[in-house]
């Protein structure tokens, strides 16, 4: 059986949530930057609201859980539509489908993710502290 460094298996499970949550942010700044994309044909469809789903992977080897991303799928609430028949996205009736992003929600959402990236970074740093301070009592020994 080998020894699991609890220290080292912290800093592991860490940067499993620092890749995840990057990745969430991306997903939001995608969303965030694609607020206002309608279609580019009459009738067409706008930019889909992305969203992301993640899952706790076991090691089984440390019986520690690492956070990993499951999917990034599209959100299928329905599109707002606005009455502006002189936009080029315009359908015979007049109306633009606008995407389906609501800037409050993915404003949360990064504030969310951000937070959590800062929490595992935190987690990083005072891991790394305890082993420096463990190397340091070695040395004094």
């Amino acid at each position: 059986m080998t020894m699991v460094d609890p220290l080292q298996m912290a800093l592991k499970v860490a940067a499993s949530g620092l890749e995840a949550q990057s990745k969430r942010a991306r997903v939001i700044s995608e969303n965030i930057a694609n607020a206002h994309s309608t279609g580019n044909a009459p009738g067409a469809n706008p930019y889909t609201r992305k969203t992301i789903s993640f899952e706790a992977e076991l090691n089984e080897a440390s019986n520690a859980h690492f956070v990993r991303v499951e999917s990034i799928d599209f959100d299928n609430s329905p599109y707002p539509i606005k009455h502006d028949p002189g936009h080029p996205a315009a359908d015979a009736n007049g109306f633009v489908k606008l995407p389906n992003v609501n800037l409050l929600i993915e404003l949360a959402d990064m504030r969310e993710a951000t937070r959590s990236y800062e929490a595992n970074l935190q987690v990083i740093r005072q891991a790394r502290e305890l082993i420096s301070m463990t190397i340091d009592l070695l040395r004094t020994s």
